[in-house]
Order: structure tokens, then sequence, then C-alpha cells
């Protein structure tokens, strides 16, 4: 499944759409170069879950947990750029437990998260020189079934 989002607001408003499908348990990863809008997504999920606090890059921290709002479902954000694929401070972070009772976002997890969970979706952003990003969904395990039935538009 691909989608064409062509602006901030329309990367927002997918992101919203998917948020408000996610429950706790779920792991999403997402995918793409610095600048294509993998964070203006989160926001965009973090809305559509309707959690509480600013959701901003958690590169330093490497981690931020959102209480949850409306759903009940918290969100936690994490940011595995700086591990560069250090599994060990991955482990650190201790998202296992997490993962029970929240929705977690990685950005920059492919490749080392996916061991959280054999159902998990990937969400691989492009961004082509004209600023229109490219989504392309990969679902695995139970998101082989639930990715078809999301009604996603950009």
């Amino acid at each position: 499944m691909k989608y064409e989002l062509s602006t901030p607001d329309s990367t927002m408003a997918f992101g919203r759409v998917l948020g408000r499908s996610l429950r706790p348990g779920d792991l999403v990863l997402l995918s793409g170069p610095l600048g294509a809008g993998k964070t203006t997504l989160t926001r965009g999920i973090a809305d559509g879950l309707g959690v509480g606090g600013r959701v901003s890059s958690p590169t330093f921290v490497l981690a931020r947990v959102h209480p949850a709002g409306a759903t009940g479902v918290p969100l936690v954000h994490v940011d595995a750029y700086r591990l560069g694929g250090d599994l060990a401070e991955l482990d650190d972070l201790d998202l296992d437990a997490d993962l029970e009772r929240s929705a977690v976002v990685v950005e920059w997890g492919e490749g080392s998260a996916e061991r959280l969970s054999s159902d998990y979706l990937v969400v691989r952003l492009e961004r082509r020189e004209d600023d229109v990003r490219i989504v392309a969904l990969e679902p695995h395990g139970t998101w082989s079934t639930r990715a078809a039935d999301l009604r996603l538009a950009g």
C-alpha cells in the first residue's frame, strides 16, 4: 500500500487516522531518511491517540512517554537513530514492558526493534524533491490483515 502526501498537514492527517487505529501492544516502525517526515507523522499519530504532551523528536533522550488521553492508550515514542544498531541500549529502554500497555512508535527502528514483537507495521517515508512524501506500509503478523482495514487518507 502506497500513499502520496503532498503537505505536512496531509502527513499529520495520515498519522491521525493511523493513531486512531492503534491499541495497546501495537508496534510501528518508521523508516526513512532525515527530513522524510517521521516526527511529523508521529505528531499525527499522537493526535489521533489523543495523548498528552508535546511530541518532538526524542533523539537526545531516546524515548518519550505520552500519557493516555481519551482512547486510553499511551504512546511511547522512541528515536533509535543514536543507537546505531546497539541492541543492548535498546534493551535498556525496557520497551517490552511498555509494549504490553502502550502503542510504541520507533523512528529509525528497522533492523533492531522488530524483535520486540512479531506483529508490527513498518511505515516507510520517502521525500521527493518536490517535498511530496511517499508512504509505503509493510505489515507483519496481525498487521497483515489490519492494515487492509485501515481507511488512511492523506
